[in-house]
């Protein structure tokens, strides 16, 4: 539905179309708000990647071929000649770039809609670093004109961390993921297997996964992560050295795991830090019960009933190794699904990017 106003033009960004969750995330939202309408202007850092295929038609793509500052420093220039009404930051990582659009443009800066895509309270920091994070986050009411968190305790954090007034955030959940078609499904391990599904990053801490399958009753159970990234090498040592060379499998990065999370006995995420994990819906969705540690305040909101699966502190190594034998036990019960949120999040942005452009026109 088209506002009286006309479409609002939107530009947002990211580094490339890789396999991360935030610019997952992004290409449903911007395949939802071209479809009601919409004028988007997405810029990128770099061409390709495994989802490159998924923009939808109608998006002005912008490639730079350059570099996160690269991109930086290219955006003003960039939003001086598209001219759109908000500009959308969509995750933790792109802040610093909306910091500078701001500081470029001054009174010039369209409304900025920055999405909270991570925890803030870092306690995995080391004291000065997390210092500093503090510091940046409470500058963030500086630049950033509302912000969106993904649950109703990811809203509170934020306003908490940043001192944005409550007024000015608002929570609207990701758009669910749709299976993909067409696409290689990921490899299955064995009948009995654990999957984990994420970059192979020290955020992610597979290690521990890695760690706590060596310890489990069940000899024959298997792990398979799907993802790809910096920590392969250090994870194949440690597999190596473990001697799981027959259990845990990396087969990398999957554009289609739905099948292989559907027949999982449990998805496992063994993160420092997260958002609102995406993936843990996903394994709820079909009915696949989750061991998570409780890397961010909206863990317990996903994973509301101990039906749903168990939550360990990150650094609880025999918790985690109990709540996966829980889950591997012959004949244990897998919860019903869970239907996922999000179905209006395009349109919920619509209205709030309307509302922004709105407010800057009186």
């Amino acid at each position: 539905m088209l506002s009286p106003y006309g479409p609002v033009r939107i530009l947002t960004y990211a580094k490339s179309l890789h396999e991360g969750g935030v610019e997952r995330a992004l290409l449903r939202l911007v395949r939802g708000w071209v479809e009601a309408g919409q004028g988007v202007t997405l810029v990128l850092g770099s061409a390709g990647g495994p989802h490159a295929g998924e923009i939808p038609p109608g998006v002005d793509v912008i490639v730079l071929d350059r570099a996160y500052l690269g991109l930086m420093r290219a955006l003003p220039g960039i939003v001086r000649h598209v001219q759109p009404n908000v500009i959308f930051c969509p995750g933790n990582a792109y802040s610093g770039a909306a910091a500078w659009l701001h500081a470029c443009l001054a009174r010039d800066c369209p409304p900025i809609v920055a999405k909270v895509s991570n925890r803030f309270d870092r306690d995995d920091q080391h004291f000065p670093v997390r210092q500093g994070y503090r510091l940046w986050l409470r500058a963030h009411g500086a630049f950033v004109d509302h912000m969106v968190a993904m649950s109703p305790a990811m809203a509170a954090e934020a306003v908490t961390m940043t001192g944005i007034g409550a007024d000015r955030v608002s929570v609207i959940a990701n758009p669910p993921a749709a299976p993909a078609t067409g696409a290689p499904t990921a490899p299955l391990s064995g009948s009995d297997y654990l999957i984990g599904i994420g970059r192979l990053s020290q955020q992610k801490r597979w290690d521990r996964a890695i760690a706590a399958l060596a310890d489990v009753s069940r000899r024959d159970a298997q792990l398979m992560i799907l993802g790809e990234g910096e920590a392969r090498p250090e994870l194949e040592n440690q597999i190596d050295s473990l001697g799981l060379r027959d259990r845990v499998h990396l087969p990398g990065y999957s554009t289609n795991p739905h099948v292989a999370l559907s027949e999982a006995r449990a998805l496992v995420l063994t993160s420092d830090f997260e958002g609102v994990p995406g993936v843990l819906e996903e394994a709820l969705a079909v009915g696949t019960p989750v061991v998570t540690t409780e890397s961010s305040v909206a863990i317990r909101e996903i994973v509301a009933s101990p039906a749903h699966g168990s939550i360990v502190a990150p650094g609880d190594a025999r918790g985690l190794v109990a709540a996966l034998d829980h889950w591997l036990a012959p004949g244990r019960a897998r919860p019903d699904p869970v239907p996922p949120r999000g179905s209006d999040s395009a349109e919920r942005y619509i209205r709030l990017f309307e509302n922004l452009v709105f407010d800057r026109r009186l």
